[in-house]
């Protein structure tokens, strides 16, 4: 079960004091608190894991400080949805919205390599008005002996960029729960120009004690990519993992899975899971076109295969947008030949908007279906 508190309930305060009072002495039931800050209020969720079932909803709904109490499944207990579209979906970091109505581009190099480049992609980032960005700085590889990224040393440089382009946030895999204090340290001592989202790739979705270590912390949200042979429960329940170590701050990213069915595309593009993941969970959901596409292969009028995935995505309701772009292609040390041109930057975030609003315009036809008010 799930007691949902009143938001911005002083933890400190006698109805907080006497609700966990009573929940904590409850027989057979552990509890669990979840803190979870928006743009405008903060919401303490408190989960009564264990013998639950004897539990009476509407005594707990009684307590003090409770709104409203929740029954819950044993899927997802903390990211799931549980049929409550009254729940708060996603967070709020560093200035940016990250929720289940928004939309994020993040868009740069897959890897890091040379400060030059680094500059230019967020010049143009800057120019097209966008504050997040796709830095790859800790690489992991099918090939021991591909480039792995330039690790902590590219660090400083990238965080002071970033910050002198106004960019809040950059999306950053690590694959060692090592890289995690080496980017708080880093920022730390620049004054945190930027923020970072931990990003796990596809190989480390089950890397079950990494996620343990990224869920300990909360001071980074969390971008987890779909595993590329595992079933979308198998991946979910990976995110589940980093929420049941206190860091609820999660972002469900579809990548496509490998299978030789999904030929001529790198990967079989799964993004009709978008509106899948978003009904049963409260992550917002994020698409990566690039590696899921994997060329610049396009069609007969012109547009990009890695442009249509994108519009498949986003007019089906995607949060977040995972995408590879580079200066110069033909130099990136790693995945250069799926990459966008920054000439195509405008264009690309053009048809992004587009299908944005056409979303919302499906939306508010199936709002007036039901008789609901479109917002």
């Amino acid at each position: 079960m799930l007691a949902i508190l009143h938001p911005d309930t002083p933890l400190d305060g006698d109805a907080y004091r006497q609700t966990l009072h009573y929940l904590e002495h409850l027989p057979g039931v552990s509890v669990r608190v979840h803190e979870i800050q928006g743009a405008s209020q903060r919401l303490t969720e408190i989960y009564l894991l264990g013998d639950t079932k004897p539990l009476n909803k509407e005594e707990i709904e009684a307590l003090p400080a409770v709104e409203r109490a929740i029954r819950i499944s044993e899927d997802y207990r903390i990211l799931g949805r549980h049929r409550d579209d009254n729940r708060q979906t996603g967070f709020h970091y560093n200035g940016v919205d990250f929720n289940q109505s928004s939309l994020n581009v993040f868009a740069g190099l897959c890897a890091v390599d040379t400060p030059e480049h680094v500059e230019a992609m967020l010049q143009a980032l800057e120019d097209n008005g966008q504050v997040c960005t796709r830095m790859g700085a800790y690489k992991p590889r099918t090939n021991p002996y591909s480039f792995q990224g330039h690790g902590k040393g590219c660090l400083p440089w990238v965080f002071e960029k970033a910050g002198k382009h106004g960019i809040k946030v950059v999306a950053m895999e690590i694959t060692h729960e090592s890289h995690i204090e080496e980017i708080d340290t880093c920022l730390e001592k620049l004054g945190r120009p930027t923020g970072v989202m931990l990003q796990v790739g596809t190989r480390n979705t089950q890397n079950f004690e990494l996620l343990k270590a990224i869920g300990r912390q909360s001071t980074y949200p969390v971008l987890l990519k779909r595993g590329f042979g595992i079933t979308l429960n198998e991946s979910l329940n990976a995110a589940e993992y980093l929420a049941s170590e206190g860091n609820a701050n999660v972002i469900f990213c579809l990548r496509g899975m490998k299978t030789e069915a999904g030929q001529p595309h790198r990967n079989m593009v799964d993004f009709a899971h978008v509106p899948a993941v978003k009904r049963l969970t409260r992550m917002p959901v994020c698409v990566d076109p690039s590696h899921s596409v994997g060329t610049r292969e396009k069609s007969p009028e012109g547009i990009l295969d890695v442009m249509h995935a994108t519009a498949q995505g986003v007019i089906a309701g995607a949060n977040m947008v995972l995408v590879d772009f580079h200066p110069r292609p033909e130099k990136a040390l790693v995945d250069g030949p799926q990459a966008l041109l920054m000439n195509e930057l405008p264009a690309y975030l053009e048809d992004i908007q587009l299908c944005h609003d056409t979303w919302k315009k499906r939306q508010a036809i199936y709002q007036r279906l039901r008789g609901e008010t479109p917002e």
